[in-house]
């Protein structure tokens, strides 16, 4: 493989003047030295390495993205947003994985900071975690300190721009559908009770049930991890706890679908006997059968939106922007009134 000191020899120029006319440097050279170093460049099939021209331009080309795990749908989507803006600005994305591990996002937070990486977008959910949450506000304000952009998509308590999707607001719309359709006898199938986007959704359910002169027991709830699996193992609790269930709310879309397989193994008819909402309408929740009654939330582009703040010039005053993602219910097949008599 060709290297740098390669290409100065076939140009007949010294390392250092090959170096500034790859790199883009502004510094003037004559247009007939440039030509020969690109020639030579050609010649030899020379790449240059991209972490020696980021440091020779002093300009941070790539994006850092932290999400819990890129293949659940809901980060799939929010990625595909994150993305497309990035090429829009000729970024490079990195997407870095968690798995719900908050030792390994401080992790990375470093890890990021040490490559240079022009922005850090934290694409999940926060922690109800003190020590952590000031571990990594403070981590992320020494990043600040260098230059680096922040950008958060739920519910943080840190530093940086923010999007917020209406969690509590949907969770209330999941209670105010079921309640209304005159159900009852609720199990929940909620996400990681230590997560902030399941203490929000579920506080809206608690607040349409208040409405409805109901409530929720701790019993009625099944805490499980965001993911197909876990809906139908959380189902299958509740079921062999309360029988006489009429409707389970899952919150998330992903935990909906395990309910609605558990469900279809057991023989229960959706939503003859037993309605299912989900919620974050993903892609293949209008394609499941019965199509999945669910709360969408506008995920590629609340993607969009964050790498958009993340990549904007900062304000005067430095000021973070906040912006708020609204929950729309959609109706679908999977819920419906009760049974009679039930």
């Amino acid at each position: 493989m060709a290297t740098l000191a390669d290409v100065a020899r076939r140009a007949g120029v010294s390392p250092a003047t090959a170096s500034r006319i790859i790199n883009g440097s502004p510094k003037p050279v004559t247009d007939a030295l440039r030509e020969r170093v690109l020639a030579a460049v050609e010649e030899l099939q020379y790449v240059p390495n991209a972490h020696a021209q980021q440091l020779a331009r002093n300009h941070r080309s790539a994006v850092g993205v932290i999400v819990h795990d890129v293949s659940d749908p809901y980060f799939a989507e929010i990625t595909r947003g994150l993305q497309r803006v990035a090429t829009e600005h000729g970024r490079l994305v990195i997407i870095c994985n968690t798995y719900r591990d908050p030792d390994r996002e401080l992790e990375y937070v470093e890890l990021l900071r040490a490559n240079q990486a022009a922005a850090i977008i934290l694409a999940g959910s926060g922690y109800h975690d003190e020590q952590f949450t000031h571990t990594l506000d403070a981590k992320l304000r020494v990043y600040q300190s260098t230059g680096g952009h922040v950008a958060v998509i739920g519910r943080h308590e840190h530093t940086g721009h923010a999007v917020i999707p209406a969690n509590e607001a949907g969770g209330h719309l999941v209670g105010a559908e079921l309640f209304g359709l005159g159900h009852t006898r609720v199990g929940v199938v909620a996400g990681p009770r230590h997560l902030t986007t399941t203490t929000d959704r579920l506080a809206g359910l608690r607040r349409a049930a208040r409405e409805h002169g109901l409530k929720f027991s701790a019993r009625q709830i099944v805490y499980a991890d965001f993911e197909r699996a876990g809906g139908a193992a959380a189902t299958a609790a509740l079921l062999d706890a309360h029988p006489q269930l009429t409707a389970i709310a899952a919150l998330n879309d992903s935990m909906a679908i395990g309910a609605l397989a558990l469900l279809r193994e057991r023989g229960i008819a959706v939503p003859g006997q037993i309605s299912v909402v989900g919620f974050d309408d993903m892609p293949i929740a209008g394609d499941v059968m019965p199509a999945l009654t669910t709360i969408r939330l506008p995920l590629a582009d609340m993607g969009a939106r964050a790498m958009t703040l993340a990549l904007q010039p900062p304000e005067p005053l430095n000021t973070p922007q906040i912006e708020h993602v609204d929950a729309v219910l959609v109706r679908r097949e999977s819920s419906g009134p009760p049974p009679p008599g039930s």
